[in-house]
């Protein structure tokens, strides 16, 4: 396992200092916490309004979406794929974040776009249902279905290329659960040659850094978090809460392929990360980075640790990609 890897990606004095100057700026914010349902349909309906757009941004790049459904065993799940403007050398299963109460498929649009240009790569993200009316379950079923319809024969315009599964905080939780439960059909998971994943939540029940995060926590609110999972999954136990792959980290990651994974220092899930890495490596290659001065979220905040972050993880891609490939 690399922790911090030993590829040479140090942050100079001007990101960190950057950086540092941003969360400044954080700390004036309110935490984001799972309290009820309201407050997450407000954001929702406020992210669809900042979304209207979407398709001129897309134009820019001579890039479009297409709306599609993933259908597998008579279960739907709709999805929206953005192609590049050649033949793709490779697929990414996108799966949002959002604390599984917010988001949608086009939330990631900007790093897609990006992903897009720079590794050729088709991008097909999950907009699976969210919590609150649906069970994590339910979430969970639907970025499976997602990923047999494109691993399978349902998407035969795909057949053949390599996959790369990326999830982000809450799509972290869904990826990771999402190849736990892609096991049993083994044909389907050999086809994935990489995960991309940006500081998931892996322990349902909470792990040490989120339990003891202080009151200086920014953008989650660490202890507040405990409350908020046991609401995600109510009417089971703590022991039920921790099974996989609900809790995705107590998982077999035997065959699992190789991943990136990224984490900041200042985030609640610190140990999610640094804990999955630990067992992910002990059956498959792990590149792990702990971010200084890197909140939760810190892959869309306009600095420029974060450029080097993602530019990284695009060289990643196309590096898994070609090894495949190869």
């Amino acid at each position: 396992m690399h922790l911090d890897s030993n590829d040479g990606l140090r942050f100079q004095d001007d990101e960190l200092a950057q950086a540092r100057q941003f969360n400044k700026k954080l700390a004036w914010m309110p935490r984001f916490r799972i309290r009820n349902r309201f407050a997450p349909l407000l954001i929702q309906s406020l992210l669809r309004v900042g979304q209207l757009r979407g398709a001129a941004k897309l134009a820019r790049y001579g890039l479009h979406a297409q709306s599609a459904t993933a259908s597998v065993d008579g279960r739907q799940v709709p999805v929206r794929i953005i192609r590049p403007k050649g033949q793709p050398k490779g697929v990414v299963l996108d799966i949002h974040g959002g604390g599984w109460v917010i988001g949608n498929a086009q939330m990631n649009d900007d790093l897609n776009i990006a992903m897009v240009r720079a590794c050729n790569v088709a991008v097909v993200s999950v907009d699976y249902r969210l919590a609150g009316a649906t069970p994590v379950e339910g979430l969970m079923d639907d970025c499976l279905v997602a990923a047999r319809w494109l691993l399978g024969e349902g998407c035969p315009e795909f057949a053949g290329l390599p996959v790369i599964v990326i999830g982000e905080s809450a799509g972290g939780h869904l990826a990771a659960a999402t190849l736990l439960q892609l096991k049993a059909w083994p044909v389907l998971f050999t086809r994935v040659c990489g995960a991309l994943l940006y500081y998931g939540v892996y322990d349902l029940t909470g792990t040490p850094s989120v339990r003891t995060a202080g009151r200086d926590t920014l953008v989650l609110d660490g202890p507040g978090m405990v409350d908020a999972l046991r609401l995600l999954t109510p009417g089971i136990s703590e022991e039920q809460r921790k099974a996989p792959p609900l809790s995705p980290l107590y998982g077999d990651f035997a065959g699992f392929p190789p991943s990136l994974m990224w984490v900041g220092s200042l985030d609640p899930l610190r140990d999610d990360t640094l804990q999955m890495a630990e067992r992910w490596s002990k059956h498959s290659g792990v590149e792990i980075h702990l971010v200084p001065d890197a909140p939760h979220g810190f892959i869309h905040f306009p600095t420029m640790m974060a450029d080097r972050v993602l530019e990284h993880s695009r060289d990643w891609i196309c590096r898994r990609i070609e090894s495949v490939a190869g």
